[in-house]
């Protein structure tokens, strides 16, 4: 005879028990995650009302998560409505696409990466997976809606079954935010503004001083085959490189020859190159190379490169760029130009043991940098994979890292002790005694139909010492203090929190005369 119900809920009861009981001693993670599927097949015997009227809930967010208070959402709006007033000084016009996809439209474009994408369960007959960055989506909604030139801006939350670091701000669920331009037109001029825009946002945010890395995958590709790399195997070599500001070069060298089965001469030719690093000069300096002189594809990436250097000189950016042959992205869909936004340390700051890249990767910090907050590159492929006939878009952009900048401009706030404000009301209508209530409501009415921010106490009687307090505690500006005297004449008091300086005012130009106070 199958269990009742009521022996199933006591099961529940019992083995739930046990499992709070062996994480409380701190039992083995394979020991927990053992009772816990026990736990979880009890619970599915029950059907769609698996949940006990007693069961005690785990009060968490999931792993790799996290909530934000309203100071911290009040920062964070904050930042992202500065980085959308530059995509807007640019031209950009904002996209939205849904928080999935079909599996197939993700698989295959991120390499090694691809392992993270969080697969969905069988949904009517749809294979679906979280987004994993904005770009591929966009390509796909290019590809979708024959849209062959489009300046686009996208904020949004991207999702990864990444190894969490909720410290070092690496999560599972987090921004990101995207600039694109799409269409066909010279060469460096949308790629130039790209690395433009890294440098407006970063300026415009005063989180540090900073350099954006200028690098070419197409030079990447010449280099590989300059030094002996087998053509199937640019891709994984690449993915290696790509951890040289994660780990040091004798590490990357280990899982080129190891992992990836690369002979060790060719190794050590690739780090002669990708420890090089400066500017214009470098890339004559490359352009001589008889190795890369003889690789069409490496002298291609230096023209390229070489006009790209120029374009940024033109914009004014000659000490915010270094052309740095170690920067790699790893990601499949790169074909030209790649670049990275990095954080410089402060002088007296501790270095920092991690890095966050654009993506929410992170990594062991080079020697004088905190941390990368933007990347991006060109990759011109993306679309044509998704198009019928294989019409291609070629496409730049960049992701501004709001993740590290957040918590970066957090530690900041904390250390300074600054309380933000989280709210924008302008007056708070209160009470000089009791019985108020009802004409606390009619002015309330006037000031919203006027378009004033305005609130007031939901108790019938408060105290007029309380709703004070509670203006200044929310660094709301001004207060309208309401009294039976004054209101016989038509008139109210109007506050200034602050100053503490009462003014009486006429209540038919009462929102003019708030108006012309918050214009002060």
């Amino acid at each position: 005879m199958s269990d009742t119900r009521e022996q199933i809920l006591e099961q529940i009861k019992v083995q739930g028990d046990l499992v709070r009981q062996l994480k409380a001693t701190k039992e083995s993670k394979e020991k927990i995650d053992e009772e816990v599927s026990r736990l979880l097949a009890l619970k599915a015997k029950l059907g769609g009302d698996a949940t006990p009227a007693n069961q005690k809930f785990t009060l968490k967010t999931p792993k790799g998560t996290r909530d934000y208070a309203p100071q911290q959402m009040t920062l964070r709006q904050g930042v992202l409505d500065k980085i959308v007033q530059v995509f807007k000084r640019h031209g950009g016009e904002a996209i939205d696409t849904p928080v999935f996809e079909l599996k197939e439209v993700l698989t295959g474009k991120y390499g090694e990466d691809s392992k993270l994408i969080y697969d969905l369960k069988d949904q009517g007959g749809e294979i679906l997976s979280m987004r994993y960055d904005l770009t591929v989506p966009l390509a796909r909604y290019l590809a979708m809606n024959k849209i062959s030139s489009i300046k686009r801006y996208h904020i949004a939350k991207v999702y990864r079954r990444d190894n969490p670091a909720m410290t070092r701000g690496r999560y599972r669920e987090f921004y990101q935010c995207d600039f694109d331009i799409a269409g066909t037109y010279d060469p460096m001029l949308a790629d130039a503004e790209c690395v433009k825009i890294v440098a407006e946002v970063l300026d415009t945010l005063d989180i540090g001083d900073y350099v954006i890395k200028l690098n070419h995958r197409q030079l990447l590709d010449g280099m590989f085959e300059a030094c002996g790399v087998p053509a199937n195997n640019f891709r994984a070599i690449c993915s290696a490189v790509d951890k040289l500001d994660k780990s040091p070069w004798a590490d990357v060298r280990k899982e080129m020859v190891d992992e990836k089965g690369l002979d060790g001469a060719t190794a050590d030719k690739i780090g002669e190159y990708v420890r090089l690093s400066g500017g214009a000069e470098l890339v004559e300096q490359l352009l001589a190379d008889e190795k890369l002189k003889a690789v069409p594809n490496a002298v291609k990436g230096l023209e390229g490169m070489q006009l790209l250097l120029k374009y940024c000189s033109l914009f004014g950016l000659e000490e915010r760029i270094s052309f740095d042959l170690s920067l790699a992205r790893g990601l499949d869909y790169y074909t030209g130009v790649i670049y990275e936004g990095v954080l410089k340390a402060e002088p007296s700051a501790p270095a920092s043991p991690v890095k966050e890249l654009h993506n929410g990767d992170q990594a062991l910090e080079q020697s004088g940098t905190v941390g990368s907050v933007a990347g991006g590159g060109r990759y011109d492929n993306l679309v044509g994979m998704f198009d019928p006939r294989g019409k291609a878009v070629p496409c730049v952009g960049v992701s501004i890292g709001v993740e590290r900048i957040f918590s970066v401009l957090e530690a900041k706030f904390a250390a300074s002790k600054v309380k933000l404000r989280t709210n924008d009301v302008e007056v708070y209508v209160a009470s000089a005694h009791k019985g108020l209530h009802e004409q606390r409501l009619r002015v309330l009415n006037q000031l919203w139909n006027a378009g004033i921010k305005a609130e007031h106490s939901y108790k019938l009687n408060p105290k007029l010492l309380v709703q004070l307090q509670h203006c200044e505690e929310h660094q709301i500006p001004l207060a309208i203090v309401l009294g039976d005297a004054e209101l016989a004449q038509g008139i109210v008091k109007l506050r200034e929190v602050t100053t503490r300086q009462e003014s009486n005012v006429n209540l038919a130009d009462l929102p003019n005369e708030i108006r012309r106070r918050l214009q002060k």
